[in-house]
């Protein structure tokens, strides 16, 4: 595999393994057969974050379908934003429990009891949610599945290029990524839309940070941890 194969598929791959590890950890304590302390946790998310931020460091010549030129075109921005509002406003609006890979956990920063401890937790979270897990993501499904879908040979499809196969395939592997599955479903079509009508990943990279900004948001006005 070239570098333009690994350049997308590792800094998800590192993402995914950590998740990975997160739910074993949970799976073996709800089993009584580790004791965990859930603080542990944390430290664990910032060290994903990092890592998958510095992945997408050392890759980041292979990125050029990401051109943060494009939010300029104003029209266009506006509608990924509106995409992203909507895209948050189903994910907590709606009751998805019909499919859902049991209750959420979350992650509740009130455990955490040293002031500065919590507040560097949450900005880490923020960070993460906004900045990191879009940029992400977006190569991943939007510039490297959906196209690899179509030829294996990605590089040489058009960002935008649209399939029945792939445009599905993608759309049910994004929720099955997510702990809602149905919600999960949902924004991936959305996503894989805003790519079709603007041929853009850093569109949707910007969509995708406005989605998950405003549940941020929303999560520590509201202390709806599970959708953390």
């Amino acid at each position: 595999m070239n570098q333009n194969f690994w350049s997308r598929v590792l800094p998800f791959t590192v993402f995914m393994a950590f998740v990975g590890i997160e739910e074993l950890m949970r799976h073996l304590h709800g089993q009584q057969l580790i004791l965990l302390d859930t603080k542990i946790l944390y430290p664990l998310y910032a060290l994903k974050i990092f890592s998958v931020a510095a992945i997408l460091i050392f890759y980041r010549k292979f990125y050029s379908e990401i051109d943060i030129r494009q939010w300029l075109q104003i029209k266009t921005s506006a509608l990924s934003i509106l995409i992203g509002l909507l895209i948050f406003a189903l994910w907590i609006h709606l009751d998805w429990s019909l499919l859902s890979q049991g209750e959420s956990a979350g992650f509740d920063p009130q455990t955490i009891s040293e002031e500065a401890n919590r507040y560097a937790f949450i900005a880490c979270r923020l960070a993460g949610a906004v900045v990191v897990v879009p940029i992400m993501e977006e190569l991943f499904w939007r510039s490297f599945l959906l196209r690899y879908l179509i030829k294996s040979q990605f590089t040489t499809v058009a960002i935008g290029t649209f399939s029945w196969f792939s445009f599905l395939v993608a759309s049910v592997l994004f929720g099955l990524e997510h702990h809602y599955i149905v919600a999960g479903i949902v924004a991936g079509a959305l996503f894989n839309l805003l790519l079709y009508q603007t041929r853009s990943i850093a569109q949707c990279i910007l969509a995708h940070a406005v989605a998950n900004l405003a549940l941020g948001l929303y999560v520590l006005q509201t202390g709806q941890w599970r959708f953390w």
